[in-house]
Order: structure tokens, then sequence, then C-alpha cells
């Protein structure tokens, strides 16, 4: 694979929902290694765009390729085997299974044994198992929270809730890790360890793709930034450039008319 080639490549894409367009021609691409940032006020599309690019929501229209391959109405779980892990907006954990749990569950996409292999638990099968566990629990660690592993993901706290997602996401072995607002909710002491989180997961080489409100962290993360408004890219480039834009500033002033809202959550 040449390394110079877009990770994810997006041409033209288009979405509706009845007779409202959500995206309108929108094209971008997320190099190898960096962290993108996705903003824009409420309502501009960037959850409808996030649900595209995973596989949630299928494009009207427009070319999507990944990683060299093209890919046209795809499910969720063919994107995430290619290499694309994501997480949502609102916590979407099991909420009665530990956090080891909830990270081994993440596993099951790069496991070998089936149904006979359960059923009989060969040796190819428990030490699979246990490789499965030796990996979550590393994955626990890297993300902060190993003391609580034993721990039902409903008793975590909320901070560890959001790292118990990122650390599920990253059991998928991901290219491309994409976090729906990661930060909201947060503290600033949360905010900041979790910005430390994302530069460390870059620097192990995984790219990272982030949808977020919160602009100062955006600004001093990513390194590069797109901006929709109203389902179109109004910007894309390095923070400073994006953050100078005429367009920009326009869009984040606010609106007196109402926005359109085209689908749920198309954020």
């Amino acid at each position: 694979m040449n390394h110079t080639t877009p990770l994810l490549q997006l041409s033209s894409i288009c979405k509706q929902f009845g007779g409202l367009s959500a995206l309108s021609d929108v094209s971008l691409h997320i190099r190898r290694g960096e962290i993108y940032g996705l903003i824009g006020p409420n309502g501009a599309g960037k959850t409808t765009l996030f649900n595209v690019i995973t596989g949630l929501y299928q494009p009207g229209a427009g070319e999507f390729q990944f990683n060299g391959a093209r890919y046209q109405a795809c499910k969720p779980h063919v994107l995430a085997k290619a290499g694309i892990a994501r997480t949502f907006q609102n916590i979407r954990l099991f909420a009665n299974l530990t956090a080891l749990e909830n990270v081994m569950i993440g596993r099951h996409l790069r496991t070998r044994a089936g149904v006979f292999g359960a059923l009989l638990r060969n040796r190819a099968t428990r030490d699979e198992e246990r490789a499965i566990t030796g990996r979550a629990r590393e994955l626990l660690r890297y993300v902060g929270i190993e003391k609580p592993a034993q721990t039902l993901a409903k008793h975590l706290s909320y901070g560890e809730q959001r790292r118990l997602e990122i650390a599920r996401a990253l059991a998928t072995d991901p290219l491309l890790l994409a976090l729906d607002e990661p930060a909201a909710g947060m503290n600033a002491t949360e905010t900041a360890s979790l910005k430390t989180l994302l530069q460390t997961i870059r620097a192990s080489g995984i790219t990272v793709l982030l949808i977020e409100h919160d602009v100062k962290l955006i600004m001093g993360l990513c390194d590069r930034v797109a901006v929709l408004d109203y389902g179109k890219k109004i910007a894309e480039g390095v923070p400073e450039q994006v953050r100078k834009d005429p367009a920009v500033i326009a869009a984040y002033l606010g609106q007196e008319t109402p926005r359109p809202q085209a689908g749920e959550g198309q954020g």
C-alpha cells in the first residue's frame, strides 16, 4: 500500500432524508497517522457524515474509498473488519457486563474460533480465549482503567465509560478510530486526559477522526479540521487557517432562522 495515498477518501458524498438534503457534495480526505477534526453547528450534518463513514447510513451518491479499496453500500461490520472502528455520541456499552468483558467483545471481529470450537473447547479455542483476555487487559491498562476491569460497566464513572468505549473500539485493531463527541460531558481534567490519550493513540500509528463540539480541544489537538454547515463543507485546513475563515466565523455566530433537521442525530 502506498502510504502517500489517503487512508479515507470521500468524493461528492450526498445523503437525503425524504426531500431534505443532509449532505450535499461533501468531499474530504484523511491522511494516514493524523488526527482529523469534523466540526459545525448543530444540524450541520456531522453525525450523518460520520454514519456514512461507518456504514450506518448509505450515501445517495458519491464515492467512498478506504485504505485503497472502494466501498459501496457496505454494512458496519464490513467496514469494521476493513479497519474502521467507532464510538457513539451516547454511550453504548453492555451495562451489565464487566469492563473486561466489554473489551473482549470488541475482539470478536478478529477471532477465528467458530461455533464448533466454542462447543468442543479444543486447545486452539482455549489459547485464543486466553489471548483475547490478555489483549483486553492490555487495552484497559492502555486507556487508564485497568483497576476496575471486573466492575460492571454501569458502575463505572462517566469518564471511565468513555475510555472503555475507546478501549473496545481499539480491540478491533482499527486503522481509523472514529470518535463521536468523546469529550461530551467531561470536565476540564477529564478532557485534558482524553487529549493526551488521543495523542498517544495517534503516536501508535492509528488515524483518528473526531467529531467534537469542544472547539478548543479540536483546535489544540487536530492536524486538520473540516467544517460542515447545512450539509456542505464550508472550510478545511489546519486549525489556525480554519479558525480565521470568515465562513466558519459566520456559521458559529448563530442563525436567526431555524436550522433544518434531517434524520435522527444529523449533528
